[in-house]
């Protein structure tokens, strides 16, 4: 199909696409730097492994790496562990090799499986860092790139991970909860994934280097996620229902306490008040205007002069104009950052990278974020690439608790990559044709207008391509009352192409529809396959309570894996309060939301 995942190839650039040569450019700053921080983390990572050998020394000590055969079999304890995982071969060889593995208990184990995924991580990194001063092809250059930044990502998640499972001298971890840690190894396999995803179609030395060094890190963390699953992580197959905020006296589980403004009503009156301020009261710490009458003129100055790793809200105020610049990224150290802008079609973030650029779906962001804690509140983002461009992302978000408010998003194919964490929309306007909102975050859309475009000839519009791979990923869309609608130009010409509520890009891939209005521009199936019978069994599609011409379900798609929710406690589970909720991060942004099912 002319509009599938895979990144279609140009007519005549087939061939020039294909190699990366081991030739070393002179700039070695980038790999000194990365080269240094890897192996830093493999010390790191290594001390933490000696915290969990400690654990079990008074039961025999740590076997030797190497020792004969008879010591080297797997343990009762070993045996039962991996039989709870995907790839059982890779996890019974990696705790044999890990010193202190054959006198653990399950639950050290358990810390182990951690320790033994970064080391691996932390390994990648520095070994393949060994390359970026190769000289390589953009497009093999773009992949390569997107990999390093990914393996970077994947090693602080796991960090933080293992900092929340390995106890401590008091006895409990120190970090996240027991759905932050789901959502990091989540987002760590996405990553990989992604990572993979881009040397898709390529050849040369680059390449197969990267697939030698990247082996088996999938199924690592997919063993990882497996093992704390079962350690009591995670229940309905992937979606969480542990470490619910405690609900007071003065709240119910409905999410129906609300004060006037629809603000819940502990969400603190500070937080409650920035969402609802004009811009005009707003005392932002970086002002950007284009005319100069403000801090900087740029959004990239704004986001290299916010500070790093802020431990306050950093509020970036983007007055009224277009803004168009190259790689606008608030990366991973920028944590805490909110853009406001002067509203929807005023304040304009746009740009026109797509694939035919010679780089990956993920580098043609126009916006990209993945600094913990990112919101952006009434600001366009647009990718202007066009439908014959393919693959053209005008917002990407691997940032956790982001939240988007009052934006909107508008492009063609690939609009909104959700590609991982935990995420929140509201009040925004979504528009594409192909697979517009795609990725593997947890995600709910709430009180949101999404817009299927009028297409190229012969396409099909998707909503939603959803990417979750392994069953334990606590990740999927969820998209609660929200209104499913054409553009005028697609109304004109619905009797031409047909749009889907969504497709599986990979095998476990969910989304579900909830007591939202659907127009009669949905074709009355629901959902398109991806290929034939891929994946029909294993996803998981759900409608629930939905309304309009379009929301009729008596002609659905019959797939093993399609169903109509009739449950209100199955339905619930993908609400904000149980399904992205975790740890009370969403009040504390200020904007509001329903936390159950009631509209």
């Amino acid at each position: 199909m002319g509009y599938d995942k895979l990144r279609p190839s140009k007519p005549g650039q087939h061939h020039q696409q294909q190699h990366g040569e081991l030739t070393p450019k002179t700039n070695k700053k980038k790999l000194v730097i990365i080269s240094v921080v890897a192996f830093s983390m493999i010390i790191a990572s290594a001390v933490c492994a000696g915290v969990v050998v400690v654990l079990r020394e008074d039961g025999g000590g740590a076997t030797p790496v190497g020792g004969d055969s008879i010591r080297r079999k797997p343990t009762q304890a070993i045996s039962r562990i991996c039989g709870k995982t995907r790839f059982r071969k890779l996890c019974v060889n990696s705790f044999i090799q890990f010193p202190g593995s054959l006198a653990a208990s399950e639950q050290d184990l358990v810390h182990i499986s951690f320790n033994v995924t970064l080391q691996r991580f932390n390994k990648a990194l520095y070994t393949t860092s060994f390359i970026s001063v190769t000289q390589m092809d953009p497009r093999v250059r773009s992949a390569y790139d997107g990999c390093l930044e990914l393996l970077e990502d994947s090693v602080d998640a796991l960090s933080r991970s293992l900092s929340s499972v390995v106890p401590s001298q008091k006895g409990i971890g120190q970090g996240g909860s027991t759905q932050d840690v789901m959502t990091w190894l989540s987002a760590a396999l996405t990553n990989q994934d992604t990572c993979t995803e881009g040397f898709e179609g390529l050849s040369g030395a680059v390449r197969d280097h990267m697939i030698a060094k990247l082996a088996d890190l999938s199924e690592l963390v997919s063993n990882c996620l497996s093992i704390f699953a079962a350690s009591g992580g995670d229940d309905f197959g992937g979606v969480p229902t542990q470490n619910r905020r405690l609900l007071t006296s003065n709240d119910d589980a409905s999410g129906e306490n609300l004060d006037g403004q629809h603000f819940p009503k502990w969400l603190r009156r500070e937080e409650r008040a920035l969402l609802d301020t004009p811009v005009s009261a707003i005392r932002a710490d970086i002002i950007v205007s284009k005319v100069g009458n403000g801090t900087v003129k740029t959004i990239t100055e704004a986001i290299k002069k916010a500070p790093e790793h802020s431990t306050r809200r950093i509020i970036i105020y983007v007055k009224e104009g277009r803004y168009e610049e190259t790689n606008l990224k608030v990366g991973r150290n920028k944590i805490n950052l909110m853009f406001i802008g002067d509203g929807k079609g005023k304040t304009v973030i746009t740009g026109g990278k797509s694939i035919f650029d010679n780089i990956t779906t993920f580098h043609t962001a126009v916006f990209a974020a993945t600094g913990a804690g990112f919101i952006a509140r009434d600001i366009t983002f647009e990718n202007w690439a066009g439908p014959a461009k393919h693959q053209a992302v005008a917002l990407r978000i691997g940032a956790g608790h982001a939240v988007v408010y009052r934006c909107n998003i508008i492009g063609y194919q690939d609009t909104l990559y959700v590609h991982s964490n935990r995420q929140f929309y509201r009040e925004c306007d979504i528009y594409g044709t192909v697979d517009f909102i795609f990725g593997n975050a947890a995600v709910v859309f709430q009180n949101c207008s999404i817009y299927a475009r009028k297409p190229m000839p012969l396409q099909k519009n998707t909503i939603t391509a959803q990417n979750r791979k392994d069953p334990n990923q606590n990740t999927g869309i969820s998209i609660h009352a929200c209104r499913i609608l054409p553009t005028p130009d697609l109304t004109a010409a619905k009797g031409s192409f047909q749009t889907y509520l969504g497709r599986p890009w990979k095998l476990y891939s969910r989304a579900v529809f909830m007591l939202s209005y659907i127009s009669d521009h949905i074709h009355p199936i629901g959902w398109l396959e991806w290929n034939a019978t891929f994946a029909l069994d294993t996803l998981y599609y759900g409608e629930y309570m939905n309304y309009g011409p379009g929301g009729a379900i008596g002609q659905r798609v019959r797939w093993p894996g399609y169903r109509v929710i009739n449950s209100e406690i199955e339905a619930a589970k993908f609400t904000v309060a149980q399904f992205i909720y975790g740890s009370s991060w969403l009040p504390s942004t200020g904007v509001s939301f329903l936390a159950g099912l009631e509209v």
